[in-house]
């Protein structure tokens, strides 16, 4: 399905948009609901990448093949999961994208702490075919500037095993935010942890406080609206919920990055007001997004709908997402007519003041490709390809731009 959106879309100058749970927190806490069925969960995350963890999870046959289709958190979570189920021989499966994106990292700590794990098709890749072992060795050491989801896979099967884990991370870590998210979850729940310079220890619990969890919002998801008051005329506002001031996601960072957009943030009885205060434009933004690189393509495409250049880096982990994002953006903003450069971390944008109309942006099977494109439908008209793509994390999202006064047409033409 391709979305075609109309220039100057947005003719409510104040609405209310309810986001779902977030992914990241979600996916954890049904892994730990797993282990610990005590715990209770509300305002689960309604995404792809979710009720794939969920149906996964649900599998009670001995052995089996579960495919999790394009859900790279649930591949990661799942690997250590299942390593530790003992009895239990799974074959971990996914999308033709997935099979591309490595595992090997996980698989080798896992490995070290004597899990049975082996390649059926690439060596590095999914898919594989996992034997549950119960693990009593407990120390393991990782690089640092790993995906984060490697470190926090090991980290919520760790009060699981019968000698929690120690964990040494070697060098500069990558996406602290997450890892701290992973720890505060464990805590909430009642388990021991410490984060103490390059080395992490959770310790065993056999049972946990019988915690009821609200999740917070997805603030990724929150990050298309931030772009879309930044692209917006002065007095612009949009209320979110539900949020937190003192959240454990990493992207909550939109809230000061914002600002450099003329973007008000105000948190009140967990909503978030976003208002368009002054139309204020950095000659260059420079930002290091080390410990949130999925709020990059939004911040990239705000940028070219503003004309303003940017150079932002510590992205080397979205080499290996749903696509090479870095590439990605580097093909359709040029498309756009942007001068842009990428490298293997970073990304550099030049000021611009003229916009291409009615450009076909492709997604590349990638949900944040197509929802950080849409809100330059403010600037000018734009048609999105395989906008269905965006379920994988925010499947309202089309629905929600629609009641804010977007309007666009959409046909099955792939």
């Amino acid at each position: 399905m391709n979305i075609s959106l109309q220039k100057s879309a947005f003719s409510k100058k104040r609405s209310a948009i309810k986001i779902t749970g977030s992914k990241s927190e979600t996916n954890r806490l049904l892994l730990l609901k797993a282990l610990y069925p005590q715990i209770k969960i509300e305002n689960n995350s309604n995404s792809d990448d979710s009720e794939a963890m969920t149906k996964a999870l649900s599998q009670t046959s001995q052995s089996t093949i579960i495919d999790i289709h394009h859900a790279g958190t649930a591949m990661r979570f799942l690997t250590a999961f299942f390593s530790m189920q003992e009895g239990k021989e799974v074959v971990l499966t996914g999308s033709s994208r997935m099979k591309e994106r490595p595992i090997k990292i996980l698989v080798e700590a896992l490995q070290q702490l004597g899990a049975e794990i082996t390649y059926k098709e690439n060596e590095g890749f999914p898919p594989i075919r996992i034997k549950g072992q119960k693990i009593t060795k407990n120390k393991v050491i990782l690089k640092a500037d790993v995906s984060s989801q490697y470190i926090s896979a090991l980290l919520l099967i760790a009060p699981k095993l019968q000698n929690g884990l120690e964990l040494t991370l070697e060098g500069e870590i990558t996406s602290v935010p997450y890892i701290k998210m992973t720890l505060a979850l464990l805590n909430e729940i009642g388990v021991k942890t410490s984060f103490s310079d390059n080395k992490i220890i959770v310790y065993p619990a056999e049972n946990v406080l019988s915690n009821s969890i609200t999740i917070e919002s997805d603030w990724s998801s929150a990050s298309y609206w931030y772009s879309i008051i930044a692209l917006s005329e002065i007095g612009t506002e949009i209320t979110l919920s539900s949020y937190k001031q003192n959240s454990l996601q990493g992207d909550s960072a939109l809230a000061e990055i914002y600002s450099n957009f003329g973007v008000k943030t105000i948190f009140k009885d967990c909503e978030l007001f976003l208002h368009k205060a002054e139309n204020f434009k950095p000659e260059t933004l420079s930002l290091k997004l080390n410990n949130c690189p999925d709020i990059a393509q939004t911040i990239a495409v705000t940028c070219f709908g503003l004309g303003i250049a940017c150079d932002l880096s510590g992205l080397h982990t979205l080499k290996i997402k749903e696509t090479d994002r870095l590439e990605a953006l580097k093909i359709e903003l040029t498309k756009l007519g942007a001068e842009i450069l990428v490298t293997n971390d970073s990304l550099h944008l030049k000021a611009s003041s003229e916009i291409i109309e009615n450009v076909s942006i492709s997604t590349y099977q990638d949900h944040r490709m197509a929802m950080a494109f849409a809100p330059l439908a403010l600037k000018t008209s734009i048609i999105i390809e395989n906008a269905e793509v965006v379920s994988k994390s925010y499947p309202t999202f089309w629905d929600d731009l629609k009641q804010i006064g977007f309007e666009f047409s959409s046909n099955n033409t792939i």
